[in-house]
């Protein structure tokens, strides 16, 4: 392989190691403020964009030993890795696909499993990673608290039989 190739190579496999997932788009028809915005929403979740040329990515790929993707390197493509948060860029990229209405995510791969559309909109569906560790707290302080509840509830029924005896004798 040619050097200038192979730096291209190393180029995109570098960027394939940013993250465990990584997804693959449509950008033919975007335009260059579209582009700049998309990388900014991407930016915030720590995810970046990156044309690449689609023989190049797939050396990339087979290099880093992920699952075949030259079913849909056809046209012009542009990756999406970066991030610990795949379901916000997932949920990012599904919005600006949507609202723009002029690309779409091809595939995504995922743990080295290939993501089709569906299973990119379910992983997009997700709470936030901030929402799911709330949600998972919530989970994990609940058994808790309703053990903390019980064993509150046997001293204030003492407490209650002893005061509903007193007033009655009160009145007697």
């Amino acid at each position: 392989m040619r050097a200038e190739k192979q730096f291209l190579v190393d180029e995109v496999s570098n960027h394939l190691e940013k993250s465990d997932y990584v997804f693959l788009t449509n950008y033919e028809r975007i335009t260059v403020e579209e582009t700049t915005a998309l990388r900014d929403e991407l930016s915030k979740r720590g995810a970046e964009f990156h044309v690449v040329k689609n023989s190049i990515l797939d050396v990339a790929a087979k290099d880093r030993e992920l699952p075949e993707l030259a079913a849909w390197l056809a046209g012009p493509t542009a990756i999406v890795v970066g991030g610990d948060d795949p379901s916000g860029v997932a949920k990012a990229l599904r919005k600006f696909c949507k609202a723009k209405e002029k690309n779409d995510i091809k595939v995504g791969v995922l743990d080295n499993k290939t993501l089709q559309e569906d299973d990119i909109k379910i992983l997009a569906d997700l709470p936030g990673i901030e929402a799911l560790k709330a949600q998972l707290l919530g989970l994990l302080n609940t058994p808790a608290t309703k053990m903390v509840s019980v064993l509150n509830a046997v001293p204030s029924s003492i407490v209650n039989v002893l005061q509903a005896r007193a007033e009655q004798e009160e009145k007697n």
